[in-house]
Order: structure tokens, then sequence, then C-alpha cells
């Protein structure tokens, strides 16, 4: 037994190995079916709760979340927490992604920020729990401490998740035995939606062609008012529209978009706000559905399609849809019965492939870079620089200030009139001194400012910590490798007037250097070689110029715990974004994207790389 009362969040494991929970609303409806015992026929539509979630089912049997378009299965489980935590209260912390959205910290990390925002405390390091990140309330910002980027946090108010008192069972398995307080099991539900997804389990369980019912759905399984299930069709019989119209012949192509709006939603039930799980990961989760054969599956597709036709949900035929994949074509037409049924708009076309990699290209179509000398690039361990002191550094760029304004040092917090609130190492510099940025204008303690340059890169560079203005040339610690670049004869969607710049990233794993996050211990170099694209364009030649200047300084690549996986101790981007794929945008990091070439050009820049950067480095 865990706990005499917990709260109960579900959760999903994404690819990275990394549990997610659901949002409250999607718990709540979870939770519900649990409770309600077998008669519920064990499974959860989460499109019934929450439209985005509408491609996911869940299996209480097996315990698995199954998505419709891709076959994916990934792994869910009920997890319990103290009532006293964020879940127990309703509150959700989260981080601004890049595309300007809000999403939501794991529950651990969110459980261990709202702890120490309770206590009161300035800061928290997630150090501890396996994040490179510190949380800083006073900005409510998250700073990474590899590459000190800043994201904006917030705290926001949701649901309470589920309750659950009494024993709590350490075993996760479906039935759960419901608590004194719990109510009688509800009926199964009869809605349309809910029917096909215990015929498909039932058919894909017993190895029927035709829609196995549960004995509740059984007993009654159209809707008041409808009729016999229509027979199948025969070899030369033409499709039936839903009102029992025989179709033309050209009105049912694959592309043809049905649209109803039917609400299948819960009376009472709240719609939250959760982040969808990702299903990317199409190797995985086919184990029970490649079993059956390609016409085993088209029947079972087909079955399903009569159960809904007969209930007034219309659909498309699966036989229009044509693949070499035994499985896609029956989970599409499944797929597409299921989102049309809660009201979504359905286009029962082949979806559109990742294309990572331009098409073979031979050493001779290979050509060197107009413009650009040579076709690869070497960086090295880094050598020290010495001769200089950090208080010689940064006296090139500061001025004393003899009277200090009644302001803030905002790195350490304390007036300006008052000394240096640092608390580590002692520089050699007296606390009390202030200086101004000579570019900038920003002041703080010279105390404040010789401690963050000795926690820094050391590399005769200064960055001011408000405005990122940049003193010196910055440098990085990129590990060692090798960059190549040379041109294909291939064009990139949104270029077609060019060919493509193909650039190649290759880092060996390796020992962490005195730079690095932790001295002497091994590090990862997981996805190399790594390929990026650029078109041959003006301006496309001008940023593999201004990236050959921010290779040779280190600030590609860094070592660092990597935001996708959480492997930490690896090889990470260090914020100048590169597009991988060549003939497709499926994850953003493709074309055509009109602002790219832009948008790189910017985040070079806050690196302290620009035109200027070329002429310096050839002086």
């Amino acid at each position: 037994m865990l706990l005499a009362s917990a709260v109960v969040v579900w959760e999903w494991l994404n690819e990275h190995g990394r549990w997610r929970p659901y949002s409250p609303a999607v718990s709540h409806h979870i939770e519900a079916v649990v409770r309600a015992g077998p008669r519920a026929g064990g499974s959860v539509v989460l499109g019934q709760v929450d439209s985005r979630l509408a491609p996911y089912i869940i299996d209480l049997q097996s315990m698995n979340q199954f998505r419709q378009d891709t076959g994916t299965l990934r792994p869910v489980r009920r997890n319990y927490y103290d009532p006293s935590s964020a879940p127990g209260k309703g509150v959700v912390w989260e981080w601004e992604n890049d595309n300007g959205s809000w999403t939501p910290y794991d529950m651990e990390v969110g459980i261990t920020i709202q702890h120490a925002y309770e206590k009161q405390h300035p800061w928290i390091d997630l150090t501890s729990i396996g994040f490179s990140y510190i949380i800083d309330f006073s900005t409510m910002g998250q700073i990474n401490r590899q590459t000190q980027r800043q994201r904006r946090i917030r705290r926001r108010l949701d649901l309470i998740y589920p309750m659950v008192t009494g024993t709590v069972p350490k075993a996760q398995s479906w039935p759960v035995s419901p608590g004194p307080a719990t109510s009688s099991p509800a009926p199964p539900c009869s809605c349309p939606q809910c029917v096909l997804v215990m015929s498909v389990k039932a058919a894909v369980v017993h190895g029927g062609t035709g829609p196995l019912q549960p004995a509740a759905a059984r007993k009654n399984m159209a809707p008041p008012g409808v009729g016999k299930l229509p027979q199948p069709p025969g070899p030369g019989a033409k499709p039936l529209d839903t009102t029992g119209t025989i179709r033309g012949p050209g009105k049912t192509a694959p592309s043809q978009v049905i649209r109803r709006q039917v609400s299948n939603t819960p009376a009472g039930a709240t719609v939250g706000s959760p982040a969808s799980p990702q299903g990317n990961n199409r190797k995985t989760g086919r184990v029970a559905l490649a079993t059956l054969n390609r016409s085993s599956l088209q029947r079972l597709a087909i079955a399903q399609s009569r159960v809904l036709i007969a209930s007034g949900v219309p659909t498309v035929p699966v036989k229009n849809l044509n693949g070499s994949s035994p499985v896609n074509p029956a989970l599409a037409g499944i797929t597409g019965i299921l989102m049309s049924a809660v009201g979504l708009p359905v286009c029962l076309t082949r979806p559109p492939k990742l294309v990572l990699h331009p098409p073979p290209v031979s050493k001779s179509e290979i050509k060197s870079i107009p413009g650009v000398s040579n076709t690869s690039r070497k960086t090295t361990k880094k050598q020290a620089k010495k001769g200089k002191t950090p208080e010689e550094v940064l006296k090139k760029y500061l001025q004393k200030v003899r009277h200090p304004p009644e302001e803030d040092c905002t790195i350490c917090m304390e007036r300006l009139t008052a000394p240096s609130g640092y608390k580590g190492p002692q520089p050699t510099v007296k606390p009390d001194l202030v200086g101004k940025l000579s570019r900038c204008g920003h002041i703080y303690h010279i105390y404040c400012l010789v401690a963050m340059y000795n926690n820094g890169n050391k590399d005769g560079s200064l960055q001011c910590p408000t405005c990122k203005t940049i003193y010196g040339v910055k440098t990085g610690t990129q590990p060692p490798g090798k960059m190549e670049y040379h041109l294909i004869p291939h064009s990139l969607p949104g270029h077609p007037d060019c060919k493509t710049i193909r650039i190649i990233y290759t880092i060996p794993p390796g020992i962490q250097g005195p730079e690095h996050p932790n001295p002497g211990k091994s590090f990862s170099a997981r996805g190399f070689p790594r390929h990026c694209y650029l078109p041959d364009s003006e301006k496309g030649r001008k940023v593999l110029k201004l990236l050959l200047v921010a290779w040779d300084r280190r600030l590609i690549f860094a070592i660092g715990t990597s935001s996708t996986t959480g492997e930490s101790d690896t090889v990470i981007w260090n914020e100048v974004h590169h597009k991988t794929e060549f003939g497709s945008n499926l994850t953003g990091h493709g074309y055509p994207d009109a602002n790219y070439l832009d948008n790189v050009l910017a985040e070079l820049a806050a690196q302290g790389i620009s035109e200027d950067s070329t002429s310096q480095e050839k002086d």
C-alpha cells in the first residue's frame, strides 16, 4: 500500500523516456472509465474530452495509448502524488517554447518548482533531478546553465487532479475496484465512436471479420430510430452515402473532405488544455495489428464503417486507399471514421513523408561553393589564453563609477551603494567598487563581473547580463570535430531557382576538457554526422560564411543536457538553428521557411557574429 490518500495523475511515456502528464480534465475522464469497471469496455477515447487528442485511445487492459493514424503504442501509467503537491492544488508550471506556446513541465519537475515557490526561495537549481536549468522566480525565467539562454516560465491554475482515498494499491492494473464512496458503475456509452472502439478491439482479440460488440452493446447496437445494419455490398455494388443513396463513380475520391458537427463530450465534462501526446515514432507499437494480413485489416475497417453508417456517421470506403503497407490503409480508414464521428474534418489522402536527405549524389556532382575557400574546417581543443587576469580583461570594457546610483546590481541583487553580495570564491578587487560597461552603459559591482567572468569560458570576452551586448570576441566550448560544405545539384522546397549548400558536421565522442561541465568525464555524440541544408542564394552563402566563423569560434555545438532526450553530458546544438530536413518540413526543421535565413542571421548576431566578423577572421 502506498498512501492513505493520493492525487491520481495519468501519464504517457514519450519517445525520450520521459513520463508526460495528461491534463487534469483528461485524467478525470480516464479515471471515470477506470472506476466504472469492466462494464465501461476497457477503452478510453481521449477525443471525447479534448478534440486535439482525437487520434488517441487508451486500452486499459494493456495500459497502452494507441494512435490510430500511425499505429503507435505508448505505455501509460496511473501515478500517485501527495495531495499537498502541485497536482493536488491544480497548479501547473509551464515554459515558453520557440514558437511562443506554453509547454507543461514533467510532473516531477513541476512539483519540485512549486515546492521551492511555496518556500519563497528566490530560485531553484534543477540539477539535482537531472536538468541543467535554474528557475529564477524573481524574473519568472528558466536559465540554461551551459548556454545561459533564458526562457519565460509561468504558473497557472487548472483543475485539481482526481483524488483517491483509502488504500492505494501499488499495482496499476485494470479493472480497479472502486472504493466505498464510489458510485455504481455507469452503463457503457452507446455513442458511435465508443461502439466502434469496442468492436475494433473485440474483432482484433477474437479474430472475427465482423463487428463483434460487447454484451451490452449487442443488445442495443444502433441508436433509436436506426434500422438493421446494411449487408455487405456485392462485388459490383457502389458505396452507399449516409442517406442510403447510391454514390456516383466520381464522388468518392480519396481527397474528399468530410465534415460533421457532432459533440461526443460527456455532459458536465470540462475540457482542459493538455499538451497533445506526440506520436511520431512509427517503428513501435504495431505488434498486435501486424499479426493480421492486409485483407483481414481491410475487412475489419469496412465492418466498422457499416456500424457508423447505420448510426448516421458519414464515412469513405477504405478500398479507395492504396499503399505498400499492410497496416496503414486500414488504420487510415478507421481514423477517418473516428475523427469524423467527433466532428473533425477528415481528408483521406496519404500523409506527406519525412524527407531528410536529397537523392543520391555522385562525387562528380559535388562542387565547391564559389566565393568560399576550401570545403571543410576542423576544430581542435581550445588553447587557454595566458598572461591576463580577469581584472585586466575587464578593465578594457569598464569605466569606474565614483558615485553609484541608488539601483540594484542585477547580478547579486544588492544595492550598488552597498558592497557586492557575491559569496563565492573571492576576487582580488574590493567588493564595493562599481563599474559601467562602456558601450551599453549598464552598471554592476566590478566584484560581481569578475566572478561572472571566472564562471564563464574565460576567453577574453564579456557579455552584458542585462542586454547581452558582447565585448571582445565570444568563443564557445564546442568539442573537436569537422565541418564539411559543398554544392549539390538539387533544389530545396521554396528555392526552385538555385542549388543547395549541404553542410555535414562530424563530432566524435570524447573526454570533457576543463571548459566543459564535467571535466575528465566522457561525453556522447548522438546523431553524427549531421546533415544540414541552405539554399545556394546570395543570402544562403552569407549565412554559410557566418556559420564558418561560428564554427571556428566553437559556437555551433556545446556539451550539456539534451532538451529532446534528457541525456546529460552529450553534444547539443548551441542556439543557432539549422535545417536538417531536405525535402519536407514535418518537424519544423525543413523547407519551405521564408523567415529562416533572417532568423539564423539574428541568432548569429546574438552570438556576436555579423558581416564584420568575416573580415575580422581574415585579419
